[in-house]
């Protein structure tokens, strides 16, 4: 098989340390257009209606309407500075409530805040660059947190083949780089399999209502020439049973300390479906994605989204006029249902006989492995 050569990579986010421009994904696949945030309202816009979307894109987002506005005001004492940080972290962490990443970053934003503050004659101008620094730093972590994601994803599914066979992966929702800083965590993995010349091809659901399969994850593998087909939410199972997929591997909104697993909608079923059909069941999303301090997914928020995602297309109109919706925008995959849980620090399993994974431990046990 001979590789591919190096792909080029979309931004969903264009940051220059002065200019924030965010891709807007509502108007993907036909138009490409970039929205400018000068403000933390435009921020909290961009995200609440879904114009960036992806747990990783929206706490960079979020960070970085902040910085934009750091940049632009000036402020009398670090007391004003403080309240100004932290009220703007309040307000943000409102636009969507079932994303961890957004609140894991208000948290450690809060947090170095408060820390910066401390400092005994500390200026105005020192807390800003520290918080500056810390935002401005999380692309570019997010980003190699991704290819780590992308290599220990490629290393499990490879594992359970023979050397040199292609694999067939399905994937649900987006997850690439319209999802992340760049590369991206469950697509992010089907990139690297690629790369490795690994990869016989690639299927993509619509994920309806809101078509973020049809309209992104299909931009994203058309636009870097990835083999990819799209399939209807309802193909799953019979697609399972009639092409031989290898793996599905989808990403994470809030994976908690049990291992049960908050996603788009639909993802619940593609699990129940891979169980029967004996398929392995991955979750890529990086280490903030997990939230430990909730035990079962039962305690997980589900944010429910406008009736008119489901009856409407582009403003089109789809269903009978006066129809009743129901319209989560997250479904809960029990972790029975998972075969591991890709992170940038490994894989985590079960342990033998298990029904359930035990996430404190692994993220205490990789991070200590990470430091030898």
């Amino acid at each position: 098989t001979t590789r591919p050569t190096k792909m080029a990579t979309l931004e969903a986010i264009k940051y220059d340390g002065k200019r924030l421009d965010i891709l807007n994904q509502l108007k993907l696949p036909l138009e490409t257009v970039y929205d400018q945030a000068k403000t933390i309202q435009d921020g909290w816009d961009a995200i609440r209606e879904m114009r960036v979307r992806g747990a990783p894109a929206i706490a960079i987002v979020a960070a970085l309407s902040i910085a934009v506005e750091l940049k632009a005001r000036s402020f009398a004492t670090v007391a004003e500075l403080v309240e100004f940080i932290k009220s703007s972290l309040a307000h943000l962490r409102t636009s969507r409530p079932t994303a961890v990443n957004l609140f894991e970053m208000a948290t450690r934003m809060e947090s170095l805040t408060t820390t910066l503050s401390a400092a005994q004659d500390c200026t105005v101008e020192q807390v800003k660059a520290g918080v500056l620094a810390e935002i401005e730093g999380m692309m570019a972590a997010d980003i190699a947190d991704n290819r780590a994601i992308g290599r220990y994803g490629a290393e499990a599914i490879l594992s359970k083949v023979s050397v040199d066979t292609q694999v067939k992966v399905l994937t649900h929702c987006n997850t690439g780089s319209l999802a992340t800083a760049q590369y991206g965590t469950a697509l992010g993995v089907i990139r690297a399999l690629h790369e490795q010349g690994r990869l016989e091809h690639a299927f993509c659901t619509e994920t309806r209502p809101y078509n973020q399969g049809a309209r992104l994850t299909a931009y994203e593998l058309v636009v870097e020439k990835i083999p990819g087909t799209l399939v209807a939410d309802s193909m799953v199972s019979l697609l399972m049973k009639e092409k031989g997929i290898n793996a599905v591997v989808v990403g994470a909104d809030r994976v908690v300390a049990n291992g049960d697993t908050a996603n788009k909608i639909g993802t619940y079923q593609i699990a129940i479906a891979a169980k029967h059909h004996g398929v392995d069941f991955y979750v890529a999303a990086p280490v903030t994605s997990i939230d430990c301090k909730l035990k079962h997914g039962s305690e997980i928020t589900i944010e429910q989204r406008p009736g008119q995602e489901l009856t409407q297309i582009f403003g089109q109109q789809l269903a009978a006029p006066g129809i009743g919706t129901w319209n989560p925008a997250f479904d809960v995959t029990p972790a029975e249902l998972i075969t591991g849980i890709i992170t940038e620090l490994g894989v985590a399993y079960k342990a033998a006989g298990a029904t359930e994974f035990d996430m404190e431990s692994y993220i205490a046990d990789a991070k200590t492995a990470a430091k030898k």
